[in-house]
């Protein structure tokens, strides 16, 4: 008996210590250095002078079972990764406070070690802060800064909405938009509710958008956020040349999207950095279609646009192609006229040109293009004179959002901006839309297309639509599963 009684001591001890061990396992990227942080804090204090506070609100707990993702603006201050965080960059003494929530145990028995403000000398390690404290600390902490007490008090906050997954600012603020246009939904931004909180306990505040000052950081790429935006094009890329592959008439858009996820998954991704948009045929005519439940028939296109959540970056990479294997000869001549504007707005991308700059040199090359082409009807041509006219080519910025904050149109281009080149053209009369959308980086000296390696001349994508894809090696099981 007291030999069974020792063993089943020594199985709760090891129990216990296996647990405790499981606990002290924490999770903190790995991309960035404390340097690159501390960077990034000097940069905001240097933007909001010596009597300003800058204060910056982590993302809250997800409901249910859905995993927490930190906001983008945290995330690049501090890559820090736990939820209801708040940071504090005092100008006046130039300190840096993070305030975290206490240690959940029964909530780390469950998912593991999250950093709370019992990790204080561990946070202060991985992240380079001046101190870590509760969160019931920072209502003080405003008072002790003292500048509450000057003649105008100044408080940086981001009124932008945070983007939490797979989220740009400008679809956050469209939706919002919506929100505040049904006169049932009473819902306001975490935003807008942080101001008022902070008003209503220090109403000597003057309130000041913080947005603009780390957008304007956020459109310069340092080279450890290229090599994740290079990674994360390089899983979008092999992520559609997968559904190239699998792409045959009878499959469905969805399955193309299946093929899609398992690369994204096998190579580290936590998920879609934008929802797919995979259109065959007339569906690929609305722009963000998402719905992705009609089977590819043969002679149409399917246009797949689609990229991942890698550590906190994704990319914008788009390529349509036929869902038989062959371009007709009518869709030759539109998808080359494509491939040809692509090429003709890579061209002229470099240091110090303007957008209106690079479309105006593109689209005299495009009329150049155009001398002794025909189309198989009136209309395609009118479609690409329509085409060499069009200013969105030249799109967005592309980072830690697919739709990334910061402006890259209309202003000098500088060496560290990432941005999409999308040439399209529209064909109303049948409810066509051809596209392809590549990622620009800005060098030194010039650009580099990120997604060039992603088939785009015709033969290559023909050739990759004939190999074997994971949807033909392992079918889908017909169900309902019979008994």
């Amino acid at each position: 008996m007291k030999n069974l009684r020792a063993n089943y001591f020594l199985i709760l001890l090891g129990l216990c210590l296996n647990q405790l061990q499981a606990q002290d396992n924490h999770h903190y990227q790995t991309d960035f250095s404390i340097d690159n942080f501390t960077e990034r804090r000097t940069k905001v204090f240097n933007a909001i002078g010596n009597e300003a506070i800058a204060l910056v609100q982590g993302a809250g707990g997800h409901p249910g079972f859905s995993v927490f993702r930190q906001s983008n603006t945290f995330y690049y201050l501090t890559g820090l990764e736990t939820d209801h965080a708040y940071l504090m960059l005092n100008g006046k003494n130039k300190q840096t406070t993070l305030y975290l929530p206490h240690r959940d145990e029964s909530r780390e028995k469950g998912q593991g070690k999250i950093l709370s403000a019992e990790d204080k000398e561990l946070v202060l390690e991985l992240t380079g802060v001046d101190d870590v404290k509760g969160y019931e600390f920072l209502s003080s902490d405003l008072l002790r800064t003292g500048l509450i007490k000057s003649d105008t008090p100044l408080l940086y906050t981001p009124l932008g909405p945070a983007e939490t997954g797979n989220d740009s600012r400008d679809e956050l603020l469209y939706a919002q938009a919506r929100v505040t246009a049904d006169p049932w939904d009473a819902s306001s931004t975490k935003e807008a509710l942080f101001v008022q909180k902070i008003k209503s306990q220090f109403p000597q505040f003057e309130i000041r958008d913080l947005s603009p000052i780390m957008d304007a950081m956020r459109l310069i790429k340092s080279k450890e956020e290229i090599a994740l935006i290079r990674k994360a094009t390089q899983i979008a890329g092999l992520g559609i040349i997968e559904a190239m592959r699998s792409t045959e008439p009878g499959v469905f858009e969805y399955q193309l999207d299946a093929a899609a996820k398992y690369i994204f998954h096998v190579n580290g991704s936590r998920g879609d950095g934008y929802a797919s948009i995979i259109g065959g045929g007339t569906n690929a005519f609305m722009g963000h279609y998402f719905h992705k439940t009609d089977v590819l028939k043969s002679g149409d296109l399917v246009l797949m646009d689609y990229a991942p959540d890698y550590r906190y970056y994704t990319s914008d990479v788009t390529r349509i192609w036929p869902v038989n294997g062959k371009f007709d000869d009518a869709q030759k001549a539109l998808y080359n006229f494509i491939v040809a504007y692509r090429d003709a707005l890579f061209k002229y991308i470099k240091p110090g040109v303007t957008s209106d700059e690079v479309l105006d040199r593109a689209a005299a090359d495009m009329n150049d293009y155009l001398k002794g082409k025909s189309f198989a009807k009136p209309h395609y041509l009118k479609a690409v004179q329509e085409g060499v006219k069009f200013r969105g080519h030249f799109q967005h910025p592309v980072g830690m959002a697919v739709h990334d904050v910061g402006n890259v149109r209309r202003v000098p281009l500088r060496a560290g901006m990432v941005f999409t080149i999308d040439p399209m053209i529209w064909i109303p009369e049948e409810r066509l839309y051809i596209r392809i959308e590549d990622v620009a980086l800005v060098t030194e000296d010039g650009v580099e297309n990120l997604s060039a390696f992603v088939p785009s001349s015709i033969a290559d994508v023909e050739k990759t639509i004939m190999e074997k894809g994971v949807i033909e090696f392992r079918r889908p099981a017909a169900l309902p599963l019979k008994n």
